[in-house]
């Protein structure tokens, strides 16, 4: 009789990095991947976060239909021998809290996911685990979330690239820590994502960004 080895944990979540011109992974999401891969054999789902962002369109395949980044990073997992069956992609997402959001509804709450690692840049780790923690917390949970989290080092930014990434998370962080003031509930979580949030409202307007930190979207 063989004994089924029980998993370490339910799912790892991957927040998306951003994509090449070409449609191609940059290197500190590729960072994130081989971090993923290292723990595959101790989850039972991998999970790719991400439909792309607001900061720039998306890049195009040779048919003209968009290329996201989920899809992308699942196809990376497949080459490096990932089982497909293994593997789940999200393509509702464009920012961080969206990334958290999606991840809890389309995935931990249906497939009563307890055990979780979520895998990011440094640069991301301190916003990704704030966003995680809250739409986690929000009422009524499905189960008892376990989160841990692992960061992988910021390769392939440039130096001022990465500088301004870091004080731009920074503003974010401060941002997403006031907005969620009062918002302790899945339906309070609701309303105020989709009538406030600019990624996601109609009526919002999603921040015009320039310069080298937009090569980290």
């Amino acid at each position: 009789m063989t004994i089924t080895q029980k998993k370490q944990f339910d799912c790892i979540f991957i927040p998306g990095g951003g994509l090449l011109p070409d449609g191609g992974l940059p290197p500190w999401t590729i960072e994130r991947l081989n971090r993923a891969i290292e723990y595959k054999t101790q989850a039972s789902w991998i999970a790719f976060l991400s439909g792309g962002t607001v900061h720039k369109p998306p890049p195009l395949t040779n048919d003209g239909y968009p290329i996201y980044e989920s899809r992308a990073a699942a196809r990376y997992l497949v080459k490096k021998g990932v089982k497909p069956d293994q593997l789940l992609t999200e393509i509702s997402s464009y920012d961080t809290i969206g990334n958290a959001y999606f991840a809890r509804l389309l995935f931990s709450d249906p497939g009563q996911f307890q055990k979780l690692l979520v895998i990011t840049s440094d640069f991301h780790l301190a916003r990704v685990k704030a966003a995680f923690e809250w739409i986690y917390s929000l009422k009524p949970q499905a189960t008892d979330y376990q989160l841990q989290y692992k960061a992988v080092p910021d390769i392939g930014l440039s130096h001022q690239g990465l500088k301004d990434r870091v004080d731009r998370e920074a503003k974010s962080l401060d941002s997403l820590k006031k907005e969620k003031i009062g918002i302790d509930t899945l339906v309070e979580f609701q309303k105020w994502f989709y009538s406030s949030h600019a990624a996601y409202s109609i009526q919002g307007k999603p921040e015009k960004i320039s310069g080298d930190v937009l090569e980290s979207y």
